[in-house]
């Protein structure tokens, strides 16, 4: 197992989570409001990511009898109980944080998924890439705005504002997309599936900030970011990731959110049975 991790502002604490173990990889992508928007908690997005990754890497690692969807929503209850008497855990604005786990149990390896973060698994007939794109589906009809403006710009923060601000309205809703934050039942609403373990050649773990390489920026496809991984490790694909958010930092070129994000990359490679 190899993984590194950058954040998007090296003056702002990294929101993306990580841990591994012998059986288990646990993956966080924290999601929070921008400045000026409320969020109804008075706890940052690390924060929260941070709680809630311990809480599921610790479930998910020691419990092999509760499935990867009772070990997250259990995390959620655990980790909203926290700040729930401090905090309005019901606003729309509260921390929240995209999901991957990996676990091998016995001879499977079990994973979920949830919102925007890649699990990419190398089996003997090719990569089966794992993502949630609901959220992505949801926001293409209210990024234009965003997508017009340089990035830096106060046009472009006011544009940033507004489509968060939108999309809370489908956040964790039928018909919208699914995260972790404070209600359990989004944890049914994951990705989840099995592969016998010798069909498991590599898993790779991805935030969207990580797999911008790919499926933003196209700077090569999922084989060759895995072939970056195998051979130069994770910091060389994060690295292009950085080189392309700089040769563009006003988004001309590709469009988004946020110029640079926080960007965690994992990889591990099987071993023979």
């Amino acid at each position: 197992m190899e993984f590194a991790t950058e954040p998007g502002d090296p003056a702002k604490p990294n929101e993306d989570f990580i841990a591994a173990g012998p059986t288990t990889l646990v993956l966080l992508d924290g999601c929070g409001t921008p400045v000026g928007s409320p969020s109804g908690c008075i706890h940052s997005v690390a924060w929260y990511v941070g709680r809630l990754g311990l809480e599921l890497f610790t479930r998910a690692s020691t419990d092999h009898e509760r499935t990867l969807t009772d070990c997250l929503a259990d995390a959620i209850t655990a980790t909203a109980a926290q700040h729930a008497d401090t905090c309005d855990l019901d606003h729309p604005g509260t921390p929240s944080a995209t999901v991957i786990v990996a676990r091998q149990v016995a001879e499977q390896l079990e994973y979920l998924v949830l919102a925007d973060s890649t699990l990419a698994i190398e089996t003997p007939d090719g990569i089966q890439v794992i993502t949630d794109d609901r959220e992505g589906q949801v926001g293409n009809k209210y990024r234009g705005p965003m997508d017009a403006a340089a990035a830096g710009t106060a046009e472009h923060v006011a544009a940033h504002r507004a489509y968060v601000e939108a999309m809370r309205a489908h956040r964790n809703q039928p018909g919208g997309f699914w995260v972790a934050a404070t209600n359990p039942a989004a944890a049914a609403e994951a990705l989840t599936g099995t592969i016998p373990l010798n069909k498991v050649q590599g898993i790779t773990a991805l935030s969207d900030g990580a797999s911008r390489a790919v499926d933003r920026f196209e700077l090569t496809d999922w084989q060759g970011a895995l072939d970056i991984l195998r051979q130069q490790g994770p910091e060389a694909l994060i690295a292009q990731v950085r080189a392309a958010e700089q040769a563009d930092p006003d988004g001309s070129r590709w469009p988004r959110g946020k110029a640079q994000d926080d960007a965690t990359a994992a990889w591990c490679q099987s071993r023979p049975i």
